[in-house]
This record gives C-alpha cells, structure tokens and sequence, in this order.
C-alpha cells in the first residue's frame, strides 16, 4: 500500500499518537462530531442532515459502551490488505472480544483515491448505510465483492445493483449519496488520519497504540490481552 507498512515507523508512530487518540475520542463524543462540524460550515444549516450524520458517525461503531478496550479500525474497501484482515483476522476479534464485551471497535474512512479510484465511492455508500444502522452488513458486502467492483468502470452502477440484495432503504440511501451528505465525514477521517501520520492501511489502534498491516489475529490477540491487562497508552 502507499506507503508500504514498514515506512511508518515506530518513531513516527509514537509521535502522532496523542493525536490518534484524538480520533477515537472523536467517535466516543459523537455529538461533539467533527465531521457534522464541517458539514455544518460547509452549507447553510440543516439539522435534519447534520442528525443524519451524527447517526451515521455513532452507527459505524459496533461493542459494549463500557468495553475497556477500543479498537480503531483505519480502512480503505478497496485496499486488497484490508479485505485480507477483514476475512481472516476480524470475525475472530467478533468473537472473542467484541461480543464478550471486551472490545469496542470502531471504522475510519482512509480511501485511498490515487491508487483505489473506486473506494470513495463505497465508502460513500456505506456512511449512507450507516445512517440507517446498516453500515456493517454493507461493509461485508462491499469486502465479499470487492473483486468484482475494484476495476469497474461505472462503479456507482455495481454498487446500485448490489445495494438491491441487501437490507437498506435504498430510495433513502440513493438521496443520501446524490446530496453528498456524508462526503464531509469521511473528509475529515482522511484529513485527521493522515496529519496524525497514518499513511498506509489497514492501520489499527488498540487503546491508542498503534498496529499497522493486516496482520494475524495472533497479533491482535497479544496486543487486545496487554491493553486488557494494563493502562491505556498515555
């Protein structure tokens, strides 16, 4: 991915740390949300949307309120590494962490348009999704069939036929993406990831410390046991 896992280095990882932790704050305070803020700025006023967003902002978090662990998940669909971490390593984490009420896990949009033209696209679509309580299905979805949609060249059309076979109000989603409604969240994931120094995904953070690569879920493993078994990073 651009750049490769091995140029974020553990200095650079610890530096924008603090930063990170920021982001996962910005999800647990979520009426607080950033991305509404912008929205909010960006055309006149509309409660009415900037509550669609705050919806979408708190629906693409899934977890027991009160798990002492986080799990920040920073994600592009097109990214052919995340949908590896998504199909071997994530259920997993489901299992044992998230449902046990251990871990609470949250999504951050880093579509990575140089290299992934079709990914904004999706993750427009699966913010919609989300404002409707129905970001994670969409999500599995868009990971199932990410072979078929990564080099089409009318993805918008792929996506409007595989939004048919799954459980959302598609007349309202369809509204939702033509108004651009949740361009601004997903603006502000990608502007806040990438100044805190996030340059390659998936990217993770586990109670703000940083793990980056789709890496086995053994590693995951260790690292979700020593945040359950200690402080949280500073």
């Amino acid at each position: 991915m651009r750049p490769a896992p091995d140029r974020f280095s553990a200095s650079r990882a610890r530096r924008s740390l603090r930063a990170l932790l920021l982001l996962g704050s910005a999800l647990a305070g979520l009426a607080a949300s950033t991305a509404a803020a912008a929205a909010a700025q960006a055309r006149p006023a509309d409660p009415a949307r900037d509550a669609r967003v705050t919806r979408a902002d708190a629906n693409r978090i899934r977890g027991a309120a009160n798990a002492p662990v986080w799990v920040v998940v920073i994600s592009d669909f097109q990214c052919p590494f995340c949908k590896r971490w998504h199909d071997e390593t994530e259920a997993q984490i489901e299992r044992d962490y998230v449902r046990t009420g251990k871990v609470r896990l949250a999504y951050i949009n880093y579509p990575i348009a140089s290299i992934h033209p079709n990914a904004y696209a999706t993750h427009e679509v699966a913010m919609c999704a989300a404002e409707q309580e129905r970001f994670w299905p969409v999500a599995e979805a868009l990971f199932r069939t990410q072979d078929q949609w990564k080099g089409s060249r009318d993805v918008r059309a792929y996506l409007d036929s595989l939004l048919r076979t799954l459980p959302v109000d598609k007349a309202r989603l369809d509204a939702c993406v033509r108004g651009g409604e949740m361009r601004a969240l997903i603006d502000a994931d990608i502007d806040r990831s990438t100044r805190t120094g996030v340059g390659s995904t998936p990217s993770f953070l586990i109670n703000g410390r940083p793990l980056v690569g789709a890496q086995p879920y053994e590693a995951f493993k260790r690292a979700i046991d020593a945040a359950l078994a200690g402080p949280a990073a500073p």
